[in-house]
């Protein structure tokens, strides 16, 4: 770190964010930009100065397509140099671009590019516009589609419809380098579809100077160098990961790898060993479950190391933040990292001085372990309206149970009903075509309605709830179910939680075990796992209550679960019952179990 280098862009030098990236090029063409893997190379590298002579071909490309300034054009691609040197392109013909998730249902895309107006779209492969094909039928968007993964299937869509190109064939051999560009920083850059959980998604309207500032802003809580690696497994159509772990970089000169699958997650940590990730809370849990199941099954002794380890590591921790004083354990500490922590660290990279987690709250269990490890790990919070990052931990005043602090430029206050309103550069211009929807939460005078409750204490904010979360009973009992379904969700046999109870007398949950467990868990109760009624067995149902109560015990009286629903079939993006970002359609699960939740409270309890 003693010999780390700064060397920030400022909003100023930048003004547009194709702007910031060709200032990039000037100022570091010879350093390595992104690092991603080819199937038939292995390991490859670009640089600054590579990026710069393949973004110019795109310029070119999508110049040739007659397109005016303000038009939209999408991608439907993995994260890859590509998705980089499509949206810079596009960005530079003064276009904005709208990211698709590559794992979102068709007629969710379909959806999104009719109301864009989407005009071009760069799709993976043949295999993902012929499914997004059929789900848009005759409609009129987009006018060309560009197949990036060329092949037999590719050339025999290109050939039979006038409207699909494949990109080694649509793409020039060279292109010189484009003039520099007064863009107006002010002008929109980017539509970013929300998640949707209770309807159809919203069109987030982003500039290009809401984009700067924001990932500047961040930059002024987590320092970011030239020498950092950033692992980016967060799609980029994921606001998070566009300002994190793409624009965010950039500004400052470091180096993304673009990991290869989530299944192939850990095996890229050890040959990036990466300074920085950022991930979702989903990961660090499946990390804490996964070390928590390797541990059941070792020597007692190792077992109660561990937890010294954890106890002594905490003790550490909070004496670095300035918030604990000396204590014995502190003289273990070192033993303790190097034959406990380090080891499981190592298995990160080694590396990592950084690892920021947002998009959903982070359980304070899993916090407290990877911190008392020695893993500086940073909860954030924010929305894609606010592009997106509000707060965030800096690393030397990391209250894990917070969301962290403000960053520069952003103004909070706390409204009615304790909700968190938000007013700076990096608020949305507005939602796409949707003027009502825009005035529901946008004031006359800029301040945006997170929906969120919060609290501050200090410099620290922290999230108390959501508006539209909460449950009320029959009784008048308010219930925020997030937290609850959070705390079920810690027992590794709970791979995901709804906690029910709107308009009711009391609570329920529905509960999808985890499939690797199931047959152990069955066969324990005398059951046949393959048989769909083992789910509906009374004595099932009861443990499985006494465990959700287990889990729950720190919560108050009200938070008392009476009975659950059991299904082994998970809730995924593919059934229609997560959003691309992994958020619950809370809708669509009601109406999928609505038997099941009758069931439960037809019979009393």
């Amino acid at each position: 770190m003693s010999q780390w280098s700064e060397d920030l862009i400022s909003i100023e030098h930048a003004l547009t964010l194709d702007g910031l990236f060709f200032q990039r090029v000037r100022r570091s063409p010879e350093r390595v930009a992104y690092r991603f893997h080819d199937r038939d190379l292995g390991w490859q590298q670009l640089t600054w100065g590579a990026m710069g002579q393949a973004v110019a071909r795109w310029r070119a490309a999508l110049a040739g397509e007659a397109l005016a300034t303000g038009d939209r054009v999408a991608m439907l691609l993995r994260n890859c140099p590509e998705w980089v040197m499509f949206d810079l392109a596009a960005l530079s013909l003064g276009l904005v671009t709208v990211p698709l998730y590559t794992d979102d249902r068709a007629d969710n895309a379909a959806y999104i590019l009719q109301d864009a107006g989407v005009k071009v779209l760069l799709v993976q492969d043949a295999g993902r516009w012929k499914r997004l094909a059929e789900a848009l039928g005759p409609a009129p968007w987009p006018l060309r589609v560009v197949l990036l993964d060329g092949g037999a299937q590719a050339l025999d869509l290109a050939a039979a419809d006038p409207r699909v190109r494949v990109a080694e064939d649509w793409l020039p051999d060279t292109a010189a380098a484009p003039p520099p560009r007064a863009g107006d920083t002010r002008a929109l850059a980017t539509i970013v579809y929300t998640s949707g959980t209770t309807g159809r998604p919203k069109g987030v309207m982003l500039s290009h100077r809401n984009l700067l500032s924001d990932a500047h802003a961040s930059i002024t809580v987590i320092a970011c160098y030239q020498e950092d690696v950033f692992l980016s497994f967060l799609p980029l159509s994921h606001a998070l990961e566009r300002t994190g772990g793409y624009y965010l970089p950039m500004m400052a000169g470091a180096c993304v790898a673009f990991a290869r699958s989530v299944g192939q997650l850990a095996e890229d940590l050890l040959t990036v060993r990466p300074t920085v990730i950022i991930a979702v809370p989903r990961v660090f849990e499946r990390v804490y479950a996964r070390v928590a199941d390797q541990l059941a099954t070792r020597a007692a002794p190792v077992r109660w190391l561990f937890r010294l380890s954890v106890a002594a590591g905490w003790r550490n921790f909070l004496h670095t933040q300035g918030r604990g004083g000396w204590h014995p354990l502190l003289l273990l500490w070192p033993w303790l990292r190097r034959r406990v922590a380090g080891p499981v660290l190592d298995r990160l990279g080694g590396r990592l001085r950084a690892a920021v987690s947002g998009g959903a709250p982070l359980p304070y269990p899993v916090a407290r372990t990877f911190l008392s490890l020695g893993l500086p790990l940073l909860q954030g919070y924010g929305l894609t309206e606010t592009s997106p990052v509000i707060t965030v931990n800096p690393i030397e005043d990391n209250i894990p149970e917070s969301v962290g602090v403000p960053i520069r430029g952003v103004q909070l206050r706390i409204g009615a009903d304790d909700e968190l309103l938000v007013r700076g550069h990096s608020v949305m211009m507005g939602y796409w075509n949707n003027h009502s929807a825009t005035a529901q939460v946008l004031t006359h005078d800029g301040w945006l309605h997170t929906g969120d409750q919060a609290r501050r204490s200090g410099r620290h904010v922290y999230i108390t709830g959501r508006l539209k979360d909460i449950l009320v009973l029959s009784n008048g009992e308010k219930v925020p179910p997030a937290d609850m379904e959070m705390a079920i969700a810690m027992d590794p046999l709970f791979e995901q939680a709804l906690v029910l109870g709107e308009g009711r007398s009391h609570l329920t949950a529905l509960l999808v075990l985890n499939e690797d467990l199931w047959n152990g868990l069955a066969q324990e109760f005398g059951l046949d796992p393959a048989a769909p009624n083992s789910l509906e067995d009374p004595h099932l149902g009861r443990d499985m209550v006494k465990r959700v109560r287990l889990a729950l015990r720190d919560f108050p009286g009200y938070a008392k679960i009476r009975r659950a629903a059991l299904t082994l079939e998970p809730w995924t993006v593919e059934n229609g019952l997560l959003t691309p970002t992994l958020k619950v359609k809370r809708s669509e699960v009601l109406k999928r179990y609505r038997e099941s939740i009758e069931r439960m409270y037809s019979v009393e309890s």
